[in-house]
């Protein structure tokens, strides 16, 4: 037997036409290139973005046709978001962080026919348009008083295009199956790979953000978005914010450390959401200016384990509760959120903390489970650890254009990559990447947690610890460090620092100082980079200390 409820395809559209006829007039501030703030709200976005499917429609796109962007946080770009999938076509967002050749190969391997890019990023694309094979238009999100002279191709002027496209254009019904958006993973472990989400997968993913025991987003919000939309949807806000009609502030390129702050004081933002670097880039700003965000209530960490001496300064700084997620691109992303339970609340204040310290429990929707070796399932002890796999309705099933190449296991579980323990509570821990853990005489080493330790000393401001090859355990962390601005911190001090609070084979065998860090395009430190300029480093420098074991 049969229910005998109504059917209505969860659609993207719908999202934004919610938000217009119920939360019309609510603010979409955007910070512009020159530095201006721009206000739109959910009404105008909502009836320029279908200007944009109709304007779309007349240049040819048709529903299944990939259809890039290469812009920032902005009113424009989340136009794109729902003009762009609303009318069928699937939203490929294109992370210009990337390498030149990634970005080409990204577009090409996507098949879009057309590009919408901020005018920021004309030199780049101008760089790679001979290579760009299936681009038929390029559109540039500005005014026309504003477009740049026109290089070797046509470009066409968003505005204008809006302005000559009919207001009357009514969202079409379809598949809540069909494809979304595209999004590509960044790449660290050879070619960028696509993860097409469809409808159905990411609206069940934004109302899940919307829970209390998530993100808890509600009207009364002003929810910045620091991680960028070109990445995973910015973790759903573009849905999230407009299913619940809360404020969106999108930074645009003005992501440094005094712009975000002024953009939060001013904006009055309650919820915001980045990568740890962001967060210790604030915390540092906060501290040198003396500055505080009285306004934030919550703030989302994602993209990597937030280091406690962080979380501590930025709640100390704030106020704000500090809210751990895990996920990844093949998870749309959320896979995991660390917030509070009614078993927590019996626990001790440290308790309570070290628990919401770990990446969190699985919202509804999401299975995990943490296996051995041989695939057998590992207890919850919080001691366990093994790889962590993962499904649901938002999990990858494959990726684009890969052919048949397998990647879930026999039962449908999705392979994450990461090495984590669960504990009694439910909580995961991520300890590492199966590619980072540093294996040493047959025993496995947190790279995160020694990283934790490191950066909890105060002149430390980043610090990534990776394998490096050796004659006798095969290998053994290296310590890499970006001192705080005026430090002289040295090697033995640190490693002083370090010596009571792990254990004593854990401990690095040598710590190096650099000036920075090189990050992954999605503000993660590169470790890859670091292991092939450091992977010889204790077969070729003598005399450095191996006795930690």
């Amino acid at each position: 037997m049969k229910g005998l409820m109504q059917e209505h395809e969860l659609l993207i559209s719908s999202v934004i036409r919610h938000a217009a006829e119920n939360h019309g007039d609510r603010e979409v501030v955007t910070r512009e290139s020159d530095g201006r703030i721009t206000r739109s709200c959910y009404a105008q976005v909502e009836q320029r973005a279908r200007q944009l499917a109709a304007a779309l429609v007349g240049l040819g796109i048709r529903p299944g046709d990939r259809v890039a962007t290469l812009a920032m946080n902005s009113y424009r770009h989340l136009e794109c978001y729902y003009g762009i999938s609303g009318m069928g076509a699937v939203l490929h967002t294109v992370n210009p962080r990337l390498f030149a050749e990634q970005i080409s190969y990204i577009i090409n391997h996507g098949q879009s026919r057309a590009l919408l890019l901020d005018p920021c990023f004309l030199p780049l694309v101008e760089s790679i348009a001979p290579r760009l094979k299936k681009i038929e238009h390029l559109i540039v999100l500005t005014e026309s008083t504003l477009m740049p002279p026109a290089g070797g191709r046509p470009m066409l002027c968003y505005e204008q295009l809006l302005d000559a496209a009919p207001g009357s254009y009514q969202w079409p019904s379809f598949d809540e199956r069909s494809a979304a958006s595209l999004c590509y993973t960044s790449g660290t472990t050879g070619q960028p790979k696509g993860v097409l989400y469809s409808h159905r997968s990411t609206l069940l993913h934004a109302l899940v953000s919307l829970q209390a025991d998530c993100f808890g987003l509600r009207s009364v919000d002003a929810v910045l978005p620091i991680v960028p939309m070109f990445h995973v949807h910015a973790w759903s806000m573009p849905y999230g914010c407009a299913m619940a009609g809360a404020k969106m502030v999108l930074p645009g390129n003005h992501v440094d450390a005094p712009s975000l702050v002024e953009l939060i004081q001013s904006e009055q933002v309650t919820m915001a959401l980045g990568v740890p670097t962001v967060w210790s880039m604030l915390v540092n700003h906060l501290r040198d200016s003396g500055q505080s965000l009285p306004s934030l209530q919550r703030a989302v960490v994602g993209g990597a384990a937030l280091p406690p001496a962080i979380r501590d300064a930025l709640e100390q700084c704030s106020g704000a509760r500090v809210i751990h997620a895990w996920g990844m691109t093949e998870t749309s992303p959320t896979g995991a959120v660390a917030t509070t339970t009614a078993n927590l609340e019996q626990l001790s204040a440290d308790e309570r903390r070290a628990e919401l310290l770990k990446q969190g429990r699985p919202p509804w929707g999401v299975e995990l489970k943490i296996t051995n070796p041989e695939g057998e399932p590992l207890p919850s002890d919080g001691i366990s650890s093994g790889q962590l796999w993962i499904r649901g309705p938002w999990i990858a099933r494959g990726y684009f254009r890969r052919g048949r190449e397998r990647v879930l296991d026999e039962d449908g579980w999705f392979p994450t990559g990461d090495v984590a323990s669960r504990d009694a509570y439910g909580f995961i821990k991520i300890s590492d990447r199966t590619k980072d853990v540093i294996k040493s005489g047959g025993e496995w080493i947190s790279s995160i947690d020694i990283e934790h330790i490191a950066t909890a000393h105060p002149q430390v401001r980043f610090a990534a610890a990776v394998a490096a090859d050796h004659p006798k355990w095969g290998e053994r962390p290296l310590l890499i460090v970006v001192r705080a601005d005026g430090s002289a911190l040295g090697a033995e001090e640190l490693l002083e620092y370090m010596r009571p609070r792990m254990a004593r084979w854990w401990l690095p065998d040598a710590v190096v100082f650099v000036s920075e860090l090189p990050l992954t395009a999605t503000g993660k430190v590169l470790k890859t980079s670091l292991r092939a300029a450091y992977r010889d480093y204790f077969l070729t420098a003598p005399g450095q200390p191996t006795g930690n074991r």
